[in-house]
C-alpha cells in the first residue's frame, strides 16, 4: 500500500514477495487521475540508502501533487515493462482456431429477451473459458522470480482494457473461474467503467496472474501478445467472423475465432500451451456448463 509518509515509502508487492524502497516524489502515476501502475513501480527510481534520523528530528514535508492523465508517461510506462518483457521473458507463441457455432448460438438465446445493459457478450465467454482451462493447466497462471514460479493464489484474469486518452491497463478480475458469467459480465463492465474514470483499485491493477486481450471489436483477425511481468502468459482472441470449415464432415460457413497464447519458456513449454488451448476449445464448445 503507499500512504503519505513523507519518508520513502516501502511497497509490498505480493506476487514478487519483495519490499521496494520508494520515494513518493519520485513515483508518478500514468494511470487515469494519476493511478499508479506496477509499470510505475517497477520504473521508478529507488533512493540511496541513508542513516537512521536522531529521534526527535522531523522531516520536511514536501507538497504532494497528484498527477493527472497524461498519455506520453503511460506510454513510457508500458515502453519499459514491454521492453523488459521481450528483453528478459524467452517467450513461445501459439494459435488455434475455434469453432463457435454452438456458443454464438447459445448467446443469442441466453440474450433473448434481456435489456442491453444485461446481455452477454462474446469476451465474458472467452474469460470464463479461459479462466476454468487455467485450473487444468495451472503452470500458466502465476508469476516468474528470482525462485522460479510461483503459482497465482487464484485465478485473477487481467482484462486488457483500452484507455480513451491512449495507453491501455489490464486490472483483474479476481477468482474468475468461480464467478457465474452473469456475474463475471457485470464485474467486467464495472472494471471498463473505473478503468475509464480512474477508479480502479491498486489491488486490481497489482495482483493479475494471467491476461486475456481481446483485439477483435478492433477489427483484428487476430493477437499475439506480450507478456507482462512477472506474469507467465497472456492469452489472446480475435475477431469472430465467418469462416469456411469442416464441420460434420462437410465444409460449411460457420462463425470462428482465432484463439492465441504467449507464454514464458521458463515456467512452461509449447505442450502446456497446447493444452490450454485445446481446453478452451473444449469448453467453449458447451458453452451451457460456463
Amino acid at each position: 500500500m503507499i500512504t503519505d509518509a513523507p519518508d520513502p515509502v516501502y511497497v509490498r508487492l505480493s506476487h514478487l514477495q519483495s519490499d521496494l524502497k520508494l520515494s513518493l516524489n519520485e513515483l508518478r502515476g500514468t494511470g487515469i487521475d494519476g493511478s499508479v501502475t506496477l509499470a510505475d513501480v517497477e520504473a521508478a527510481p529507488r533512493p540511496p540508502a541513508r542513516a537512521p534520523r536522531p529521534t526527535g528530528e522531523e522531516a520536511p514535508r514536501a507538497p504532494q501533487k497528484r498527477a493527472g492523465f497524461d498519455p506520453a508517461e503511460m506510454r513510457k510506462a508500458i515502453a519499459l515493462a514491454m521492453g523488459r518483457s521481450k528483453r528478459e521473458i524467452p517467450h513461445y507463441y501459439l494459435s488455434s482456431t475455434i469453432d463457435l457455432g454452438r456458443a454464438m448460438a447459445w448467446l443469442a438465446r441466453a440474450n433473448e429477451g434481456t435489456e442491453p445493459e444485461e446481455r452477454l457478450i462474446p469476451g465474458v465467454l472467452f474469460l470464463k473459458a479461459s479462466a476454468l482451462a487455467l485450473r487444468e493447466t495451472p503452470q500458466l497462471n502465476g508469476f516468474w522470480g528470482e525462485d522460479g514460479f510461483r503459482p497465482g493464489a487464484g485465478i485473477h484474469v487481467g482484462s486488457a482494457i483500452s484507455l480513451r486518452g491512449g495507453g491501455l491497463v489490464a486490472p483483474a478480475i479476481h477468482d474468475a473461474d468461480q464467478k457465474p458469467l452473469a456475474e463475471l459480465m457485470a464485474a467486467l463492465r464495472d472494471l471498463v467503467t473505473r478503468a475509464r474514470t480512474g477508479g480502479l483499485r491498486s489491488s486490481e491493477l497489482m495482483d493479475p496472474t494471467v491476461t486475456v486481450t481481446s483485439l477483435g471489436e478492433r477489427g483484428a483477425d487476430s493477437v499475439i501478445g506480450v507478456i507482462y511481468p512477472p506474469q507467465v502468459a497472456i492469452i489472446g482472441f480475435g475477431r469472430i467472423a465467418e469462416r469456411p470449415s469442416v464441420w460434420e464432415g462437410r465444409v460449411r460457413k460457420r462463425p470462428t475465432v482465432s484463439a492465441s497464447l504467449a507464454g514464458d519458456h521458463r515456467a512452461s513449454d509449447g505442450h502446456l500451451g497446447g493444452l490450454l488451448l485445446a481446453a478452451i476449445d473444449r469448453l467453449l464448445q458447451e458453452p451451457d456448463k460456463l
